[in-house]
């Protein structure tokens, strides 16, 4: 009789619990509510960006897991294989906007950075015309007018439309990206597109040029610049003292963050 109370009382046990686990799922409560709260945690950030490297060298006791695509770290997160995701702050906002249910980006930055445009080191003459077209970009407004069709409650997603009118004689400039970066550069329809492709379309405008976009891994950019593989790498890069060592960068055009993503509480 005491055996049958027993197991009786076992199986209402049992399935109670698999009543909790059914309404919870098997997807771990988030349990990182501020920078502090990472230590010690599993963090995933894709391969080469600074959020990664951030991650590896700032978080003290952190399992640090790379992904070739910022939205491969994000998927793993809502899995329940990652407790956060560290990136920068507008590739965040399009990721958790897709996933509203389940994502939320923590009130607290994790860090501040510049963007700029990654150029061969001794290729100065390069530099320097490009740093001149930034400054009319930025002056005349073109800048800032690439960036609402991208950001903000009006964008609008339309593409910067070169000038027409330009005489094209001064050879093609070719710049590598990673299409997995929205809104800076991302895949519509077979095409690489968004704020990086947009405002280097309009300075090539002002050299003279042809723009021709290569599509590659992250971690591959600098190496291709410094090969001579490509011209030029933008694809929200931030500078940093390593990344300086092997390329020369122009002067900023955009400043962010990198941010935190975690399940929803």
């Amino acid at each position: 009789m005491k055996k049958t109370i027993s197991m009786i009382t076992a199986m209402v046990l049992l399935a109670g619990t698999a009543g909790v686990l059914t309404a919870c799922g098997d997807v771990p409560a988030n349990t990182v509510h501020s920078i502090a709260d990472l230590k010690g945690k599993t963090i995933g950030g894709q391969l080469g960006t600074t959020g990664y490297i951030y991650a590896e060298q700032e978080v003290e006791d952190a399992t640090v897991e790379p992904y070739n695509k910022g939205a491969d770290a994000v998927q793993a997160l809502k899995q329940g294989k990652l407790d956060a995701v560290i990136i920068d702050s507008q590739p965040a906002q399009e990721f958790v906007k897709r996933n509203e249910d389940a994502l939320q980006i923590l009130d607290e930055p994790f860090v501040e950075e510049e963007y700029a445009i990654a150029y061969k080191k001794g290729n100065d003459a390069l530099g320097k015309k490009l740093d001149d077209a930034l400054t009319e970009l930025k002056n005349d407004g073109t800048l800032d007018e690439i960036v609402g069709h991208w950001i903000g409650d009006d964008a609008d997603k339309v593409s910067y439309e070169p000038d027409e009118s330009v005489s094209r004689d001064n050879g093609t400039l070719v710049m590598a990206t990673n299409a997995e970066f929205p809104p800076y550069e991302s895949m519509e329809e077979g095409a690489v597109v968004g704020i990086d492709v947009d405002m280097m379309q309009a300075v090539c405008d002002r050299l003279g040029m042809k723009l021709e976009v290569e599509n590659m891994e992250f971690d591959s950019i600098i190496a291709a610049v410094q090969s001579g593989k490509a011209d030029v790498g933008v694809a929200g890069m931030t500078v940093t003292p390593d990344r300086e060592e092997n390329v020369s960068f122009t002067q900023g055009y955009a400043t962010t963050t990198q941010v935190i993503i975690v399940r929803k509480d």
